[in-house]
């Protein structure tokens, strides 16, 4: 059938199974919106209030379901304004399509109206970008750019179409979706030399990161655990991979891990590493991590191996695939005086707060108990960030949705628009720090438009949380542009946005606000008070060794 390129795009997203869009409309774009009006009965368009919002709601979307997220933008400020949210889903490897349009092909590279090279711009933060130029390439590229978000080691992919090819005819052909298998590069031999590194060991540990949930392997890595009997501690990537109500599991390994994990960690004599790519904020000093122990790393990216720790045993591949195939190999494994020493580490080390009085590991733990561990978190980043890691239990893979490789504040309020719209029988809840909040704030709006039943929790201590426990901690309590004690209201901004506002000051009046919020199915703001001082503990300071993990005890 004959097409123009608008209606190309349109036609290769419905084959792709994509039910919603997030974007917004500009000149250069005017075509391809025209053709999504069209068919709006089809494909759902939410119109965010920034670009920004967009690549943030298309990630939200990518983490919730596993499926691949789509933005939109004009060209010019309206692509730019995407570069950090595509940033954003490459550090964490999150399928999503970009699609830019830009000005027509004889307007190249002569500075026209509303005209850059996003393509270049964005090419060290995407797997790939392509410029379209021809409308016969438009359908192929656009197929190409799913097959490769999605495949491997997923991540964005940007496609920028020329206006010109938008109007342009040609034939179009239906097809399938392809997908690509797996390529497997590890061998039987491999799993046989890592079968024998776990039964010779006697303190084995489980580090376990995102590519457990990117593959969808929680069963083959709970099974993995029982089999060899040893604890599991995860990255902010990696939680819910693993239950988080098990025995075996011991917190978050890092900078802001408990001491069981940490110092589990350091002790043991088998490490194995499971889709983690060993961040500086999980291994701190690099010489000293785990030094004790021999290291086993899967994962399905090559350059991840031996990038940042040299380890004893590398394997390609994908994560499911593989421990379906280790465990058949494993006979179980006794390590009961190791899980001792563990559970006694985990009794003596417990993470705690003042319960005197309001506060975010509070808020959070109320949180929990309210939803039985079933809401999906989202987050900004910071202090709000790490106590949401810590003091939620996340017992299923696709419900922590944060910000971890690139750090974004602004992050949350968009990432939970797309996780519900997603996951539209879920109760999404964004916890935010109000120096975070304030950044993308306008996304309200974008909420209260379409009646999107987001919770946003706002952390509020009037000051930037995290910065400033660094300037107490290392910079002699210098308080250089951290505190934000001004006039913002938070809970005005949200009703003029359109959405419930609900202030909290008191332990007690936080399960009610909770509550509330879930019944109103209602776009709501609770904003929570906190003192400005509040500290995430355990810590370890930058590059240091993660066996050196403090808190507020030990100072």
């Amino acid at each position: 059938m004959q097409l123009n390129g608008s209606e190309i795009v349109v036609e290769c997203l419905k084959e792709q199974g994509v039910d919603t869009v997030f974007g917004y409309p500009g000149g250069a774009i005017l075509n391809i919106y025209d053709a999504l009006y069209k068919h709006s009965d089809e494909i759902r368009h939410i119109l965010t209030s920034h670009e920004q919002g967009a690549a943030h709601a298309a990630d939200g979307y990518a983490r919730a379901t596993g499926r691949v997220g789509v933005c939109m933008a004009t060209s010019g400020p309206g692509a730019t304004n995407l570069v950090t949210g595509i940033a954003t889903a490459y550090m964490d490897s999150i399928p999503m399509v970009a699609i830019t349009a830009n000005v027509t092909l004889p307007m190249l590279g002569k500075d026209s109206f509303q005209e850059v090279d996003i393509a270049g711009v964005t090419m060290p933060i995407t797997k790939h970008g392509y410029i379209v130029k021809s409308v016969e390439d438009l359908a192929p590229t656009l197929r190409k750019a799913f097959e490769i978000a999605k495949s491997g080691r997923p991540g964005p992919v940007l496609v920028d179409i020329t206006k010109d090819v938008t109007a342009a005819v040609c034939e179009y052909t239906p097809e399938n979706p392809r997908e690509k298998k797996p390529e497997v590069f590890w061998t039987e031999e491999q799993l046989d030399r890592v079968a024998g590194y776990i039964k010779e060991s006697e303190r084995p540990f489980i580090y376990l990161g995102g590519g457990a949930v990117i593959s969808g392997a929680c069963d083959e890595v709970a099974q993995f655990a029982e089999l060899i009997d040893a604890p599991v501690c995860d990255t902010l990537m990696g939680k819910g991979g693993f239950d988080g109500r098990s025995s075996r599991y011991t917190g978050m390994i890092g900078m802001h891990g408990t001491k069981t994990s940490n110092l589990g960690v350091s002790q043991c004599d088998l490490l194995i590493a499971l889709g983690a790519r060993f961040s500086d904020r999980v291994i701190g000093n690099p010489k000293k991590f785990a030094e004790n122990a021999k290291i086993i790393h899967i994962d399905i990216d090559a350059a991840e191996i031996n990038k940042n720790i040299r380890v004893d045993m590398g394997i390609v591949g994908d994560l499911k695939e593989v421990l379906s195939q280790l465990n058949k190999k494993l006979e179980k494994q006794d390590h009961s005086g190791w899980m001792n020493k563990i559970a006694e580490l985990k009794e003596k080390y417990p993470l705690k707060y003042d319960d005197s009085r309001l506060s975010c590991p509070y808020v959070i733990e109320t949180i929990d108990r309210v939803t039985k561990g079933e809401a999906l978190i989202t987050t900004d980043v910071g202090q709000h960030q790490m106590w949401a890691a810590q003091y939620y239990r996340y017992t299923k893979p696709r419900t922590f949705l944060s910000s971890g490789g690139l750090g974004t504040m602004g992050y949350g309020l968009g990432a939970c628009i797309g996780a519900q719209a997603g996951q539209p029988d879920k109760v999404c809840i964004n916890i935010a720090g109000d120096g975070c909040f304030r950044m993308n704030m306008n996304e309200l709006a974008t909420a209260s438009r379409y009646n999107i039943p987001i919770i946003n929790v706002i952390v509020n201590n009037r000051v930037l949380g995290m910065v400033r426990q660094w300037q107490t901690l290392f910079y002699g309590k210098r308080y250089s542009q951290t505190v934000l004690d001004d006039k913002v209201d938070f809970c005005k901004v949200a009703e003029a946005l359109g959405c419930t506002a609900i202030r909290v000051t008191t332990r007690e009046e936080v399960q009610p606000a909770i509550e509330k919020a879930i019944a109103l199915k209602a776009p709501v703001v609770i904003e929570c008070m906190i003192p400005e001082d509040d500290k995430v503990f355990p810590m370890v300071p930058a590059g240091a060794p993660i066996a050196e993990v403090f808190d507020g005890d030990d100072m």
